[in-house]
């Protein structure tokens, strides 16, 4: 039989942002404020979400409609940042061409490829896409 290791979350938050640079502001604060209360490092974690979610306001963004910021920690430090938005249809390309010069976009997912230890995008429920990163943040100061 096959067996996986569920890594239980330690902390977990969660807020639905309205898909706007405001909600995008509104994220970075609040995962800031997150962040304090669970005694983790500001960065490069605010950055990470910063990035997320403002792709999110300005790429993922359908009228009405909102997004979610998730941040989760799961042992060992494992800080994980999920942004769902409402754009299945639009997936983020690795930031390879704006590293290039040949873009005008896409310098943010390249933050994010720089600051995370992983990251990638997963697709669902219909019509939804989530982008994550994860950071390991190291043992505790």
């Amino acid at each position: 039989m096959n067996q996986q290791t569920v890594r239980a979350p330690l902390h977990k938050f969660s807020v639905t942002l309205s898909a706007s640079r405001l909600g995008a502001r509104r994220a970075r604060l609040l995962a800031a404020q997150q962040l304090r209360c669970w005694d983790m490092p500001l960065d490069p974690a605010r950055l990470v979400v910063a990035e997320l979610a403002t792709n999110a306001a300005l790429h993922g963004r359908v009228p009405g409609r909102s997004f979610r910021l998730t941040l989760t920690v799961v042992a060992p430090r494992t800080l994980r940042v999920e942004v769902a938005d409402s754009r299945g249809d639009r997936l983020p390309a690795r930031a390879r061409a704006a590293a290039e010069g040949q873009a005008e976009s896409g310098y943010g997912l390249l933050i994010v490829e720089q600051c995370a230890d992983r990251w990638g995008v997963r697709s669902g429920p219909v019509p939804c896409k989530t982008v994550w990163a994860e950071l390991d943040l190291g043992p505790c100061r």
